[in-house]
Parts: C-alpha cells; structure tokens; sequence
C-alpha cells in the first residue's frame, strides 16, 4: 500500500549548533518524508533551552518528535518526551552521541533516519538528580571543570578531540575532595577525584560507564574514581573506556536505584553535559520512562 495512508506527523527539532549541524540533514528528512512522515517545524525560534516547551505545546498535533542534535539536546527534551509519551526519533548531531551509540543508533543522520521508519520503538529508563533527568551520566568534581571548558563552539570545531584537548589542560589543576554517600543503607565518607551515576552506557566521547550497563536495566551504576594524584587517573583511562575501572581498588563502584551524595561545600552536578544542580544531590531512576525509536 502507498505510504500516504500510513502517514505520521512528527515535530521536527533541529539543533543547528550542533557539530553536524545541518550538513547532513536533508537527506535524513527526505528518508523520512518518502516513508510517510510529515515534518512540523515549531512555529517560531525553538532553540535547545526552548525544547520542553516546544515539545508540549505542539504535543496533540503530532506523533512522534524527531530531534536532532548531541546528548544535550537529548537530555533538554528528555522531560516532555516522557510526560507526553511521545516517542523520540534520534538524528545524532552531535559531538559524542553518546545515547545514540548506547542504543545502538547509527551516528550517520541518514542510516539514523532508517531506524526511525522502521518503528521499533522501546522505553528506555531515566536518571534523575534533584528533579533534573539525565540519559547517560550526571557526575561530580572532575567532569564539571571539563564541562565548563568545552564551550559550544570547541565542541563544533574540535569534536570529540576536543574532550581529549580540555582535559589535558585541567587535568593536573584537579584535586580530591570529600563525599558522603548515602546508600542502600549506608553511609560512606571518601576522598575522591570524580563521582559518577550513569544510566546508560557510554558518556564523555567514549568513555563507558559500567562494562554490562545498558539503558533498560533498571540500575544506577556509580563509580567513584579514589585517588590522591592526577596522574593516576590517566593510568584508569583504559579502563574507564572499556567500563572495567571498578575492578581496580582505587575505585569504590556499585550498582542501585536510589543514593545521595552529600559534600562539605556545594559542587555542581554534570548532567549529559549540563551543569544544571549541585549538591547535596538525590539520584533515582525511573523505570522504563522514555519511548525511543531503536534499531
């Protein structure tokens, strides 16, 4: 049968900040309009701090929301997308993608518009810190210092390169700080570098979380990388990007559904990328919360 009478409307979201920007997009839409997919762009601007207010307010018009964009984009339509139940077509955009390869998406926006025509949609679960969501990682201490030196514009010009590039420049500027963790029961004072929860599996342009996360487990995956010398973070680097770090007795890891972290003075939280909270900073998760076209 044509593809007419099967015909969708999707509420398009294009970051065009993105580092992809708009280079490749037109052929993605134009794999999603011959599928029977008509585009609805927002009336009026709809930049990525807008994205939960565009994505309500058009809600009962459409079907489907198609975003395109990196994790930060992701991470600001992540609240409606679940509140609406709107599934969420991905054109990875971005810098990392790091949603997009923890589903296995393709980072080409073209293949990425295939796996949205072919409808298989599965409900991945939510993080959440202090109210805000996060898809893949919220973190504190080292990654906040690399959030604030990766500006939108080095992002675009440098791309992943750029995570390697400002991490070198702060890295030898970080010092530990005590944490209070309170969870499953127990409370634990540590001297760390750099604490993480992740809900998904890859962050950070590579890096991965836990060597068996996925989105649909159910599980928060901390890590708390407990060393004294900056230098020896760089020796944990090839473990933190295969997600093997918690076998090493530098580093305290878990798993859970609910923990605080407490610190002696306030310490931003690095959510997808963003620095939206601080602590003292109250995790969860939420069970099969987001509707997302996956391959």
């Amino acid at each position: 049968m044509h593809p007419q009478a099967f015909r969708r409307r999707a509420l398009l979201l294009v970051n065009k900040k993105a580092r992809s920007g708009t280079a490749r997009v037109q052929d993605a839409l134009d794999v999603l309009t011959a599928s029977g997919v008509d585009l609805v762009e927002p009336a009026g601007l709809c930049t990525r701090e807008d994205l939960d207010r565009c994505i309500r307010d058009n809600a009962s018009g459409v079907d489907l929301v198609v975003a395109g964009g990196g994790d930060g984009t992701m991470n600001a339509a992540a609240g409606a997308i679940r509140d609406t139940g709107l599934p969420l077509g991905i054109l990875p955009l971005g810098t990392a993608n790091d949603l997009a390869r923890s589903l296995s998406i393709p980072v080409n926006p073209v293949e990425a518009a295939r796996v949205i025509t072919a409808g298989a949609v599965r409900r991945l679960d939510l993080g959440n810190v202090n109210g805000h969501p996060f898809l893949n990682v919220a973190s504190i201490g080292f990654s906040v210092n690399l959030a604030r030196q990766l500006t939108s514009e080095a992002k675009k010009r440098f791309g992943v390169l750029g995570y390697a590039a400002a991490a070198s420049r702060i890295l030898s500027q970080s010092r530990p700080f005590t944490a209070f963790i309170d969870h499953d029961g127990t409370v634990e004072e540590v001297r760390t570098m750099q604490m993480s929860v992740g809900n998904g599996r890859f962050y950070g342009g590579g890096m991965t979380v836990e060597s068996s996360a996925t989105p649909f487990d159910g599980r928060l995956d901390f890590y708390s990388l407990e060393v004294e010398h900056w230098w020896q973070l760089v020796r944990l680097a090839p473990a933190l990007r295969r997600g093997t770090h918690g076998q090493h007795a530098s580093v305290r890891a878990f798993g859970t559904t609910e923990l605080t972290i407490r610190t002696r003075r306030p310490h931003l939280v690095n959510t997808d990328g963003e620095l939206l909270t601080s602590t003292p900073a109250h995790f969860t998760i939420s069970r099969a919360a987001l509707p997302v076209f996956v391959p």
